[in-house]
C-alpha cells in the first residue's frame, strides 16, 4: 500500500515537472488509480505497446476533461489499433472542447466529411484550420493539398493559385486530371512515372488502372513489360502477375480515380510512406490506417503496416496483418511467406527453422517467377548454405540476357557464394562478369578486391579497384576498411591508419574493422592501443570463434615483423 502511494506521488510530481501540466487542468482531484492507468498508458505507448496503452487509456477516460493531452493520446491509440471510426466519433462528441484543437483531430474530422461525401463541410474545415499550421511545413502541405483535392471534388474544376510542393504536386495533378477525366491524364501519369530523381514506379499501377477503365488493354502489357519481378516493388510485381493472368478486374475492384475516397486514400498512403522512410513507424501506421479507412478494399497497402510492425519488433501484429494476403494474389502471398520466415528467424533466433519454413512453402508453389527463385537463393546465402544458394542463383542467371543489369547483381551474389566455399576461380569469374556488365559498381569492386587481398593475390590491382570504389562510395565503411587494409598489406601503415580510424568511427561494433585497426596500430608501435581494440573484438557477439582464437594469440605474441 505504501509503495502504491509512493508511485502515485512520483507520477504526480513528474506531471508537474513537464510541459504536460496545465494550470487550467489541476491534478488535485485526480483519482490515483486513474492517474496510474494514464501514466501506464503513456509508458506502454512509448515502449511501442499500443494495444496495452489503449487498454490503460480506456481505464482512465474520466481524465478527458481534466487533462488536455489525454484526448490526443487516446485518439492516436485508437487509430493505431485501426479503430478510426471510434476515434472520429470521440472527436465529434468533444469537438467543442479546447483539448480537441490539435492537427490529428482536425484531420480526422476532414476525413469524416470526405467519407460521407460532404465536400462543403470538408472544405470549410480545411479553410478554418490551415492558418494554425503556417509554421509547420509538412502539416501545411498536407492541408493545402487536401484543400486542392476537395475543391476539385466540390467544383469539378481545378483549384487556382496553388502552392507548389514539387513531386507531391505532380502526383496530385495526375490524380486530379484522372478524377476530372481530363484528356491529358495519361501525360500527367507518365510525367510522374518517368521522374528521374526518385522511384515513382508505384504509379504504374494507377496508370494501368486508368487504361483499364478506358478499355485500352492493348497498351497495358507494353507498359508492364519494362518491369521485371526481381527489382520491382510489390504492387508493380503483383500488377504484372494480374495482367499476365488477365485478371483486369483486380485493378478496378480496389481503385478508381473517379472515387474521391480512393484518391484521398492514396494521398494518405503517400504521406505514410514519407514517415516510414524517416523511420517514424507509428506516424506512418497512423496515416496508413486513415488510408485504409477511406479505401478498405486496397488491402495491399497494409503490407507497409506489416513492415512497420516488423521493424518495431511487434511480430504478433505483423503476423496478423500478413494473414490477410492469400494465395490468390501470388506476389503478396510470397511477401507474406518471406516475412513470416524472417519473423521465425527473429523470434526463435533459429535461421535453420526459418529456411526450412520458406523452403517448404516455396516447394508448394507450382510456378515460380524469377523473384521467388532469387529470394530463396538469398535466404540460403544468409543462412550460409552456399551450395543451395548457388543452385538457385544459377537458375536465374541462365534466363537473363548477358547485358541485363539484374544479371550483374545475381552474378555478384553467386560469386560471393563461391568465394565463401573457397571456389575462388569460379568466384572471380562471376565477379569479373558482373563488372563487365556494370563496371562502376563500387560494391562488386570492393568484394572482388578484398577477396584478392585476403588471398594475397594481385594486391596492386586490388588497390586500384578499391581506389575506384572509394571514389564512387567514399562514405561506405566496408569500402573504407578494405582500402585501409590494402595499404596495410603494402606496408603503408600511416595511410592505412587514416582509413581504418574512420572505418572504426563508422562501424564501432564490427569485429573485422576493430581487428584490422588493432593490427595497424601494432605496426605503428602503438601496442597498448592495439591491445585495446583486439580486446574489444573478444567482447563482440558477432566475432567468430576462429577470429577470437587468432586475437588471443596476438594478445600473447603480438604480430610478427614482416
Amino acid at each position: 500500500m505504501c509503495l502504491k502511494k509512493i508511485l502515485t506521488l512520483i507520477i504526480f510530481i513528474s506531471f508537474y515537472q513537464t510541459h504536460l501540466y496545465s494550470k487550467s487542468n489541476s491534478f488535485n482531484n485526480f483519482n490515483p488509480k486513474n492517474l496510474s492507468n494514464y501514466f501506464s498508458g503513456i509508458v506502454a505507448f512509448e515502449n511501442k505497446k499500443n494495444t496495452d496503452a489503449l487498454n490503460f487509456y480506456n481505464s482512465s477516460k474520466i481524465l478527458i476533461n481534466q487533462h488536455d493531452p489525454y484526448l490526443k493520446r487516446y485518439v492516436t491509440s485508437l487509430v493505431l489499433e485501426n479503430k478510426v471510426s471510434q476515434a472520429i466519433n470521440f472527436i465529434r462528441l468533444n469537438k467543442e472542447n479546447e483539448n480537441t484543437k490539435f492537427f490529428d483531430a482536425y484531420l480526422l474530422l476532414i476525413i469524416d466529411s470526405l467519407k460521407r461525401g460532404n465536400f462543403d463541410d470538408a472544405y470549410d474545415q480545411v479553410n478554418r484550420v490551415t492558418n494554425f499550421f503556417n509554421e509547420e511545413k509538412l502539416k501545411l502541405a498536407i492541408l493545402n493539398i487536401l484543400k486542392e483535392y476537395i475543391y476539385v471534388f466540390k467544383e469539378k474544376n481545378y483549384f487556382e493559385n496553388r502552392t507548389s510542393y514539387g513531386n507531391l504536386s505532380k502526383i496530385s495533378d495526375a490524380f486530379q486530371k484522372c478524377y476530372l477525366d481530363d484528356r491529358n491524364t495519361e501525360n500527367y501519369f507518365l510525367k510522374v512515372i518517368n521522374e528521374s530523381d526518385s522511384d515513382y514506379s508505384r504509379y504504374v499501377f494507377f496508370y494501368v488502372s486508368y487504361l483499364i477503365e478506358k478499355g485500352r488493354f492493348s497498351n497495358i502489357r507494353n507498359v508492364l513489360s519494362e518491369y521485371d519481378y526481381i527489382n520491382s516493388k510489390l504492387l508493380i510485381s503483383q500488377s504484372k502477375n494480374w495482367v499476365e493472368d488477365r485478371k483486369y478486374e483486380k485493378f478496378t475492384n480496389i481503385f478508381s480515380c473517379k472515387n474521391h475516397n480512393h484518391v484521398i486514400s492514396e494521398f494518405l498512403f503517400l504521406v505514410s510512406n514519407l514517415y516510414s522512410s524517416q523511420d517514424d513507424f507509428e506516424k506512418s501506421n497512423f496515416y496508413l490506417y486513415l488510408s485504409n479507412y477511406l479505401n478498405p478494399k486496397f488491402v495491399y497497402n497494409l503490407s507497409l503496416v506489416a513492415e512497420n510492425y516488423y521493424f518495431n519488433e511487434d511480430f504478433v501484429k505483423a503476423k496478423k496483418i500478413l494473414k490477410g494476403f492469400d494465395k490468390e494474389d501470388k506476389i503478396y502471398y510470397w511477401f507474406r511467406i518471406k516475412k513470416e520466415a524472417q519473423i521465425i528467424a527473429e523470434e526463435d533466433n533459429n535461421k535453420k527453422r526459418s529456411v526450412a519454413f520458406i523452403t517448404s512453402e516455396f516447394n508448394k508453389i507450382k510456378k515460380h517467377n524469377h523473384k521467388m527463385i532469387f529470394d530463396i537463393a538469398n535466404f540460403y546465402k544468409s543462412s550460409k548454405d552456399y551450395e543451395n544458394a548457388i543452385k538457385y542463383y544459377s537458375k536465374v542467371i541462365e534466363d537473363l540476357d548477358d547485358n541485363n543489369i539484374i544479371k550483374a547483381d545475381v552474378l555478384y551474389r553467386r560469386g560471393g557464394s563461391y568465394e565463401r566455399i573457397g571456389e575462388y576461380e569460379k568466384s572471380d569469374k562471376d565477379l569479373l562478369m558482373s563488372l563487365n556488365i556494370e563496371p562502376n559498381d563500387a560494391y562488386v569492386l570492393n568484394y572482388l578486391a578484398y577477396s584478392w587481398l585476403e588471398r594475397d593475390y594481385k594486391i596492386d590491382e586490388a588497390l586500384d579497384m578499391l581506389k575506384i570504389a572509394y571514389e564512387l562510395e567514399s562514405n561506405d565503411p566496408y569500402i573504407i576498411d578494405s582500402i585501409g587494409w590494402a595499404y596495410y598489406l603494402i606496408e603503408d601503415y600511416s595511410k592505412a591508419e587514416k582509413f581504418l580510424q574512420r572505418a572504426v568511427e563508422l562501424m564501432p561494433e564490427d569485429p573485422i574493422v576493430n581487428d584490422h585497426y588493432g593490427d595497424i596500430l601494432w605496426k605503428l608501435d602503438q601496442k597498448i592501443q592495439a591491445r585495446y581494440f583486439w580486446k574489444n573484438v573478444l567482447k563482440m557477439k558477432k566475432a567468430e570463434k576462429e577470429m577470437k582464437d587468432k586475437i588471443n594469440l596476438k594478445l600473447i605474441r603480438g604480430i610478427k615483423k614482416s
